[in-house]
Formats: structure tokens, C-alpha cells, sequence
């Protein structure tokens, strides 16, 4: 296989580092996944209310929010092993206090928390994997450096799900808090970074607005918001919708079906997006993204269900490695954390705002109808992206269809023609 080809050629430090890190991150996506099919289930038993289930749903951004900023400097200055290490300490901590502290106020305040643990682990491991990647694979080893979600999102729901259906809530929670504390320990084996992150200290000095504002970061940031809605959309009423219209599925296979999707498409997509650049693949999954809502929205057999998943876990594995493979092209490593965590931002509020905004929303145009409004989100996603990429509109809609290369590219980076 390409992969095994690719790998063979790296020294033996670089192998085991990847290695380590990648089994780390294994086990964070497989404890933070154990608990999506579940936790609006779980809401569900202490109220019947579908705006307090998007409040808690949704509150599990504000972590995020609050926190990206400074965990993405943290990661510049201190390594991103350390902020990882934070990440999975709260990913361990958590869900205890689910089952241990049953009510709605203090699940909105442990989702908050537990936000954090996205904001800690996600940007510095994807940070660190671009550290350590050489310039000329970067994508491709981004590509299968990144399969830990979907693998986690193929192991976690269907675990958690089978789980809670024979032994309830209370184990479910005790097993998802053992699967990041491995995580833990395994980052006791992950070197220090070393030279490919960079020995210097010094990051961007950049204030919040300026960095985010940037056209760099604001583009992919204002994609990842879309995306995000729709995601958070998803995530807090499609295991309800499933229940409404009294589909015969467990929701953990949904996600299970979108993480083999997405598992299956990151090997050729991380490869030819070093060959053929970036652009193309984010409209590509763009437009799986808005597909896979579509087909929610007309959704009313098992199988239409399985195959929004199939298309949901299409366009998250072509748009994260990408948008990442993208970010990695734009930056220094001594700015990365930073700029990162600045970009995944937009994600963080799309989810914050889908839960309240939808929750709200169901008791106008119900809940079917809510899938039809993500699916507009994510064509404009595509809109914006074809338009704003890049310098001028012209270059955004080639640099989208993959006829141009990126012009906010650090010089040095491999180009895209």
C-alpha cells in the first residue's frame, strides 16, 4: 500500500512518535464518539424540553469558545504535548461527574467543561502531526494521521450505543473516562518535539481580531462555521428525529457508517491533495456535507439513514485533513497552535449556536425541517469558499476546482497548479 510505502521511508524516531500520537488520539475520538449517540438520549430522561436539550448540547462549545485562544498559544509556548495532555485530562474527568451529578444545570455547566477538551487536544494534535510531517507528504501523512476520528467515530457510538442499551448510562460514562486516561498515558510516549516544530519560542504576536480577520484564517474559519451548524444540528437532534419517526436503527450505527466512510476516503484524498491541492477537496466535501443533511431531511427508512452517514463521514473525512493539510501550507510552525485553534473557532460556534438556534427553531418548522435549513448552510459554505479562497473572486473559484495554487501559501510550501 502507498501508506506502508510512505511510512517505510520516515526514520525510525518519526515512525514511533506518529505512532504514539496517533494511538493517543485513537483513544480520545473513541471516548469524546462513546458518548454522541447517548448524551441526548440521556438529556432526553431529565427533560422533555427541546430547548433545554440544545442548551446542553450546544453549551459543550463554550468551552471551546472560551478556551481556544489561549490553549492554542499555550500549545506555541509550552508544546503540544502538554495542551494534549490537558485535553485528555478533562476527556477523563467529565463524564464521572455525568453520572454522578444527574440534573440539567449541572450538565450544561460539565458540557461546558468538557468542551475544553476539544479545544486542549484537537488543534495541538493536528498542529504536531503537521510539525512532524516532511513538506512533500504533508497532506498524505495529515490524511492518515487524521483517520483517529473517524476510527474513534466508528469504535465510540457503536460501543457507547450497544453499551447504554444493556447496561444503561452510569458504565457508559466509567468507560468512556478509562479510554482517555489511556490516551493519557500513551503521551508518556511521545518524544518532545523536536526540530520540525521549531526551537524558537517566539509566535505571532498577532492580536484576536487581526489573526482572525485575516483572509487566511477568516475564509476557512467562516467554512468550518457552516459546517459546524450542520454538524451541531446532527449531533443534537438526529438520534431524536430517529426516535420520532420510530426508525428501527440504533444511532450508533449511523455514526458508525460515517466514520468507515470517512475512514475508507482519507487514504487517497490526503495523497492527491498534495498532488492536486487543497481547494478541490473542500468543495468536494463541502458538498457531501450538504448532501448527507439533504438526505436526513427526506430520510424515512434505516437505510436512508445509513447512507447520510456514509455521505456525512465522506465530507468530514475529505474536509478536516484538508482544511488542516490547508492551514499547515498558511503557517509557521511557530505560529500554528495559534492560527489553528483561531480557525477551528468558527466550528466551536457553529455547534455552540445549532443546539439553542434549532432547538428553538423545531417549534416553528419542526424537527424534519431543520435538516432542509443545514442543508442551505453547507451550499452556502460552498458559495463562500468558491468566492473568498483565495485573492480575487476569479482565483477563489479556480483555486476551488483545483486549477490554481494557493495564494496565501507560505513560500517554501510545495505548490498546487
Amino acid at each position: 500500500m502507498q501508506s506502508l510505502n510512505t511510512f517505510s521511508k520516515l526514520d525510525t524516531d518519526l515512525r514511533k512518535n506518529l505512532t504514539a500520537v496517533f494511538l493517543a488520539g485513537l483513544f480520545f475520538w473513541s471516548s469524546m464518539a462513546s458518548q454522541l449517540p447517548t448524551i441526548p438520549l440521556y438529556i432526553r430522561t431529565l427533560t422533555q424540553s427541546y430547548d433545554q436539550i440544545g442548551i446542553v448540547m450546544g453549551s459543550f462549545a463554550i468551552g471551546l469558545l472560551v478556551c481556544r485562544s489561549y490553549l492554542g498559544r499555550l500549545a506555541d509556548r509550552k508544546g503540544r504535548v502538554y495542551t494534549m495532555r490537558v485535553g485528555l485530562i478533562v476527556a477523563a474527568v467529565v463524564p464521572l461527574c455525568y453520572a454522578l451529578l444527574p440534573s440539567i444545570p449541572l450538565l450544561i455547566f460539565f458540557r461546558a467543561v468538557h468542551g475544553i477538551s476539544i479545544a486542549a487536544f484537537a488543534a495541538s494534535y493536528s498542529a504536531l502531526v503537521a510539525d512532524l510531517a516532511p513538506v512533500e507528504n504533508r497532506g498524505e501523512i495529515i490524511g492518515y494521521m487524521s483517520l483517529v476520528n473517524p476510527l474513534g467515530l466508528a469504535i465510540g457510538p457503536a460501543m457507547g450505543g450497544l453499551m447504554q442499551e444493556a447496561w444503561g448510562y452510569q458504565p457508559l460514562f466509567v468507560t468512556a473516562s478509562l479510554l482517555a486516561l489511556a490516551g493519557l498515558l500513551l503521551t508518556m510516549q511521545i518524544r518532545k518535539e523536536g526540530d520540525r516544530q521549531g526551537n524558537s519560542r517566539s509566535m505571532n504576536k498577532a492580536g484576536f481580531w487581526q489573526t482572525f480577520l485575516n483572509p487566511r484564517v477568516r475564509v476557512p474559519s467562516t467554512v468550518l462555521l457552516l459546517v459546524g451548524l450542520a454538524f451541531g444540528t446532527l449531533s443534537s437532534f438526529m438520534p431524536l428525529l430517529m426516535q420520532q419517526k420510530q426508525i428501527p436503527l440504533n444511532a450508533g450505527l449511523f455514526y458508525m457508517a460515517a466514520a468507515l466512510s470517512g475512514f475508507i476516503i482519507r487514504f487517497p484524498v490526503g495523497r492527491l491533495s498534495d498532488e492536486w491541492g487543497r481547494g478541490i477537496f473542500i468543495s468536494i466535501g463541502i458538498l457531501f456535507y450538504a448532501l448527507s443533511m439533504a438526505l436526513i431531511y427526506f430520510a424515512t427508512q434505516s437505510y436512508e439513514f445509513l447512507l447520510s452517514g456514509i455521505a456525512e463521514g465522506i465530507g468530514s473525512g475529505i474536509v478536516v485533513p484538508a482544511i488542516v493539510a490547508l492551514l499547515a501550507d498558511r503557517t509557521v510552525p511557530q505560529e500554528r497552535g495559534y492560527v489553528f485553534g483561531m480557525t477551528w473557532i468558527g466550528f466551536d460556534v457553529g455547534i455552540a449556536v445549532a443546539g439553542p438556534i434549532m432547538g428553538k427553531l423545531i417549534a416553528f418548522v419542526g424537527i424534519t425541517n431543520i435538516f432542509g435549513i443545514a442543508t442551505g448552510l453547507c451550499v452556502l459554505g460552498f458559495f463562500i469558499f468558491a468566492t473568498q479562497s483565495n485573492q480575487t473572486v476569479a482565483e477563489s473559484f479556480k483555486f476551488a476546482i483545483g486549477q490554481t495554487r494557493d495564494r496565501y501559501a507560505i513560500k517554501g510550501v510545495v505548490s498546487h497548479a
